[in-house]
């Protein structure tokens, strides 16, 4: 019997289901946490293929204190992140990767169309393209509103044993 992926640990989940969920269910899938957790909400996970989530961009981010004064914008790295962390919940979301961890193991054609605003609600997209042996790679776009303002070829790195610290 297939183990469950949803929250409340009912049901095996079909292989396309659409899961979502609030604060909880995030930090339940991702091992991030305040302040370095990217996602507000999630819109949307298909387990092992796409994810899609939101971000508001906080308008007292700390980080816009440097980046820059008195022309605040997100750095593209964090942009970068955000994507990243969307598509890690694709990928832990999958019942072989629950309490996992995916590393963000390489970005090819990364490209920043707009800049991102103090205030601004990002969503991202991520499709996850075939993984062997926990390495796989996801297509990310991130949007304000119906523009895209970046994207990026991502690979994903999912850490399937521990590692002695």
């Amino acid at each position: 019997m297939e183990e469950s992926c949803l929250p409340d640990g009912s049901g095996p989940p079909d292989a396309d289901e659409v899961l979502s969920g609030g604060p909880e269910w995030i930090t339940e899938i991702l091992p991030h946490r305040e302040p370095f957790l990217f996602i507000s909400r999630v819109i949307s996970v298909v387990p092992g293929k796409e994810a899609t989530a939101e971000y508001d961009v906080p308008k007292d981010f700390d980080v816009f204190r440097g980046h820059f004064p008195g022309h605040p914008i997100m750095p593209g790295v964090l942009i970068l992140e955000f994507m990243a962390q969307t598509g890690a919940l694709a990928l832990l979301s999958l019942p072989q990767y629950r309490g996992k961890i995916a590393y963000l193991a390489g970005i090819d054609r990364a490209r920043f169309k707009r800049p991102v605003w103090p205030g601004t609600t990002l969503r991202a997209r991520v499709k996850i393209g075939a993984m062997r042996r926990g390495i796989g790679r996801g297509s990310a776009s991130a949007f304000v509103g119906e523009d895209e303002i970046a994207s990026a070829t991502m690979v994903f790195a999912v850490v399937l044993e521990e590692a002695g610290v």
